[in-house]
Order: C-alpha cells, then sequence, then structure tokens
C-alpha cells in the first residue's frame, strides 16, 4: 500500500490543506480514506484533500509523508492524475 500525503501548505477556508493520495489505485486510496474516517466528500477526482490537523494522524495510520512536488510526480507516473484540462471538461 502507498498512500502519500504531503505537508499542509494549500490555504482554503481559513486554514491550511494536505493532499492525500495513491500512486497505486484509487480504491486503495478510498479504502485508506475510510479507515481513517475522511468523508468521501473530501475526495477530488485524484485526491482528498484533508486538513492540517489530521497530518499527524494521517501518517500514524501509514500514510507517507511527501514534499509537494514528489506526491505530483509520482501521482503523474502512476496514471492516476486527473489534468486541469479534465478537471475543467
Amino acid at each position: 500500500m502507498t498512500v502519500l500525503l504531503d505537508p499542509p501548505l494549500w490555504p482554503q477556508h481559513g486554514r491550511l490543506w494536505s493532499h492525500l493520495v495513491s500512486d497505486v489505485s484509487l480504491d486503495e486510496l478510498h479504502a485508506f480514506a475510510e479507515r481513517a474516517g475522511i468523508p468521501r466528500r473530501a475526495f477530488d477526482r485524484d485526491h482528498y484533500d484533508v486538513p492540517d490537523e489530521r497530518h499527524d494522524e494521517l501518517v500514524r495510520l501509514g500514510a507517507e509523508p511527501v514534499d509537494a512536488r514528489d506526491l505530483v510526480r509520482r501521482l503523474r507516473a502512476s496514471g492516476l492524475r486527473v489534468t486541469a484540462r479534465e478537471r475543467r471538461a
């Protein structure tokens, strides 16, 4: 299982957010999120948005902390990345 988590760097709604992704499959990602109690509404096509206060907990549950560039690189390499063009479509 390889679920990746970047640092909480992304501001939105008055807080910072991390991205939780899998570089293996969306099924793996959804299963991890369900075990961690992350609501499905936090899923955005190829990742879950998670608030900064959950970061350490998700690492303890098995998410691999990576920097944002590595997360995107590995997500692209997996073929699971949804591009900006695909998001607009």
